[in-house]
C-alpha cells in the first residue's frame, strides 16, 4: 500500500478545508455527470440507471482498515425493511481490482460495487480520505458526504439517511404544491 492511500484511510477526525477538494469533485447540491461504473461483482452500469431513486455511494478500499469494518453495516443497511427506498453501491479505489474482488468475495457481498479506474470517481465524488459515503437525490444532486467508518445500520444512521432523503422529498413536495394551481 502506498503512503497517499494510507493517508486516504486514515479518515481522522480533522477538518479538511476546502482547497483540499479533488479535481473536479462534485461538492454538495451539485449533480453527478454521467459516468460508467466497471462491475466487480456484477456487469457494468452507468451512473445514470441509478436515477429515478435516492442512492447511497459508499467508496472504500480493500486495505482500508475502517472501509472493512463497515461494510457488514452496508450489507444489512441494503437489506432492512424499515428503511425508505433507495439504493446502496459500494466504489472500490484498489488500485488491483482483483484484490477488491478477493475481499467481496470473502465477505460474501450481495451489493453492487464497482472497481474505480484512474480516479475519475474518486475524484468526483470527493474522496480525498475514505472511507466516503455519499447521498445523492433520486435527480442525481449530492445531498451529503460523510467521511469515516459508521455503523449504517444503526438508529442514528437510519436517522441520518431518512432526514438527508425525506428532506429532499419533503421539499420536491412542497414546490409541486405551489406550482399546482387550486
Amino acid at each position: 500500500m502506498n503512503r497517499r492511500r494510507a493517508l486516504l484511510c486514515l479518515g481522522l477526525a480533522v477538518s479538511w478545508p476546502a482547497w483540499t477538494r479533488t479535481p473536479g469533485e462534485v461538492p454538495i447540491g451539485g449533480v453527478l455527470p454521467e459516468a460508467t461504473l466497471q462491475g466487480l461483482n456484477g456487469p457494468p452500469r452507468r451512473l445514470s440507471e441509478y436515477r429515478g431513486r435516492p442512492l447511497l455511494i459508499n467508496v472504500w478500499a480493500s486495505w482500508c482498515g475502517p472501509c472493512v469494518e463497515e461494510m457488514a453495516s452496508l450489507e444489512r443497511l441494503a437489506w432492512t425493511e424499515e428503511r425508505i427506498a433507495f439504493s446502496v453501491i459500494g466504489i472500490s479505489t484498489d488500485d488491483y481490482p482483483e484484490q477488491a474482488l478477493a475481499f467481496l468475495n470473502r465477505s460474501n457481498a450481495t451489493i453492487r460495487h464497482f472497481i474505480d479506474h484512474g480516479q475519475q470517481l474518486e475524484n468526483m465524488l470527493g474522496a480525498a480520505r475514505i472511507p466516503l459515503t455519499v447521498l445523492v437525490d433520486a435527480d442525481g444532486r449530492v445531498l451529503d458526504k460523510i467521511y469515516g467508518a459508521r455503523e449504517w445500520d444503526s438508529p442514528a444512521s437510519l436517522q441520518l439517511i431518512s432526514r438527508t432523503f425525506g428532506a429532499r422529498k419533503a421539499a420536491a413536495a412542497r414546490a409541486l404544491i405551489r406550482a399546482v394551481p387550486c
